[in-house]
């Protein structure tokens, strides 16, 4: 590339870490921030300054991109970046924030004069490291020539869904998609509890759909995790997938649409939570089946 970007990333978990090294990678000067340092430390030898505030991460950007956990901790953090925002900077949020985040987070935007996109990312741990996120991206086109090199460094392929960030299209889509993955994953554990409830080996079940309209590699993907782990690290935490599912069914309620199947996931989610599986893959919401359950027998 020619054109070097200060780019600041706010969130360096297991998303907003991998997108900071494959900006660096990109040849971007990169700033982190984490509320807990030790999750941005390592970030320095990818050679990413690490910052101790928001305010000191985005002096000087040209791009900040948020990766926090949800819609509120993304207000907060930049509310405390605000004193240091220079109007006119370029904000990609990609944070799950739901309908209602999204539109707080815009709403701040343009109390501080910032060019708002809305811009949640498809893709786990794996696609994220790789930079073969989809980034999924609403907003102005005057600011896209910008923020277009930040979406190509940590994605594949960016998606546009309008022209008006605040809009939240792009959030629209992303929980759309979400249902989707959520619904399928919870499918999965509660098919494979079933087999080991009534004795079916799930070998049999794989071997009958093989090859057919009921085979997916993504049910394999999740399956072979039960299966065989591992759980940790995990892809998609279960905590995190459980917020996911709150805004999903949140969001059918605010359009009059009953999610029995989103709501059911997000019950089942927070069981396995508070069982102990909050940090695992989301597949581990198959142990929500069981009252107590042995992880070895699977």
């Amino acid at each position: 590339m020619t054109d070097q970007l200060t780019v600041t990333v706010l969130g360096t978990g297991i998303m907003g870490a991998a997108m900071a090294r494959n900006l660096a990678r990109a040849g971007h000067a990169v700033r982190v921030w984490n509320r807990t340092r030790a999750k941005a430390d390592p970030l320095a030898a990818d050679g990413a300054h690490v910052a101790g505030t928001p305010a000191e991460a985005v002096e000087s950007a040209d791009v900040v991109l948020t990766m926090l956990y949800d819609g509120p901790a993304t207000l907060e953090t930049m509310r405390l970046a605000a004193p240091a925002l220079r109007r006119d900077t370029v904000w990609a949020q990609s944070t799950t924030a739901g309908l209602e985040g999204v539109a707080e987070l815009a709403g701040f935007a343009r109390e501080h004069g910032l060019i708002f996109y809305d811009a949640p990312v498809l893709g786990t741990r794996q696609p994220a490291e790789a930079g073969q996120l989809t980034v999924i991206a609403a907003g102005p086109a005057e600011g896209r020539t910008t923020v277009t090199p930040v979406f190509d460094a940590v994605g594949a392929r960016t998606v546009w869904t309008g022209e008006d960030g605040a809009a939240g299209s792009a959030t629209r889509l992303k929980l759309v998609v979400n249902s989707w993955i959520l619904a399928v994953t919870s499918a999965v554990g509660e098919t494979l509890a079933l087999a080991e409830a009534l004795d079916v080996d799930p070998g049999g079940f794989f071997d009958l759909i093989a090859g057919g309209p009921l085979d997916m590699g993504y049910l394999r993907a999740k399956a072979g995790l039960i299966l065989d782990g591992p759980l940790t690290p995990a892809q998609f935490a279960v905590t995190t997938a459980a917020k996911d599912a709150g805004l999903i069914v949140r969001a059918g309620e605010q359009h009059g649409v009953r999610l029995d199947v989103a709501a059911a996931g997000a019950e089942r989610l927070e069981r396995a939570a508070a069982q102990g599986h909050g940090d695992e893959d989301m597949a581990a919401a198959y142990y929500a089946s069981f009252a107590r359950h042995d992880e070895s027998t699977t």
